[in-house]
């Protein structure tokens, strides 16, 4: 009976989902051409909070948490588990006060309505996994812009989604490429629950009355620290307010 509710309400909200690209693909192109990018940032803060309230369609909920004042006069960079590609729309959504820019696959930056336009339009770093060299350049890129605009930096170091709710080791590099690139950066790490359970496999059937939460952790101050003892920090931070601490640490 609960598959069947699964299949009926993500039929629902893919639906609306569907529509809601579609619509904000057209307006964010209205918006960027006719007044500029932070009209075009606006729009992209709607999508996602449209994105990410309609997922109450399927009766799941989402809870951000966040119990820290940020700043506004320095870059921030995020630092997130990744189990879904739902995991992106709550952090542009409450995080908007920061412009969060993405560390992205380049794959997504064509053909995806309203997304792919967003990477593009936005600076996001775009990078090819089989070429080091090209996304080393994209993400020093976007590490020099946020040290410049005082934006923030999202990136996920586990380099690929963990649907099981197991966290896989971060990895160092983009990390360091950023933290060079915007040295007066916070980092800030960012515990993500339940995304992979609601998008288990694939995008159908989505897994109905989820409970998601993004929780903001105690910023990290990476001056007189390597990258590798932040990125250890983050890991470990995340790793604790999950509770699979044991198993981080194992791999």
């Amino acid at each position: 009976m609960k598959k069947i509710v699964d299949y009926i309400l993500s039929c629902i909200y893919l639906l609306y989902f569907g529509l809601t690209l579609v619509v904000f693909h057209g307006l964010q192109v209205i918006a960027f051409h006719a007044f500029g990018k932070s009209a075009h940032k606006k729009v992209v803060d709607w999508m996602n909070a449209s994105i990410s309230y309609g997922w109450y369609l399927t009766g799941s909920s989402i809870r951000f948490q966040q119990e820290d004042e940020l700043p506004t006069d320095r870059p921030i960079i995020f630092i997130a588990n990744h189990q879904s590609m739902f995991d992106i729309s709550p952090i542009i959504w409450f995080l908007r006060r920061h412009t969060p820019i993405f560390v992205s696959k380049i794959e997504l930056a064509k053909g995806i309505p309203g997304v792919s336009y967003n990477l593009r339009r936005s600076g996001a770093a775009l990078i090819d996994r089989k070429d080091p060299k090209q996304a080393i350049v994209e993400i020093a890129r976007l590490g020099k812009h946020i040290q410049q605009t005082k934006h923030s930096a999202v990136i996920f170091p586990e380099g690929t989604r963990s649907s099981s709710g197991k966290m896989r080791p971060f990895v160092t590099g983009g990390v360091s490429t950023l933290l060079k690139r915007a040295p007066s950066a916070l980092v800030v790490p960012i515990a993500v629950r339940g995304t992979g359970h609601f998008n288990p496999k694939g995008i159908f059937p989505l897994t109905s009355f989820s409970r998601m939460s993004w929780v903001v952790l105690p910023a990290i101050e990476p001056a007189g620290q390597t990258p590798d003892d932040v990125v250890r920090s983050a890991q470990e931070a995340i790793a604790q307010e999950l509770g699979v601490s044991d198993s981080v640490m194992n791999q």
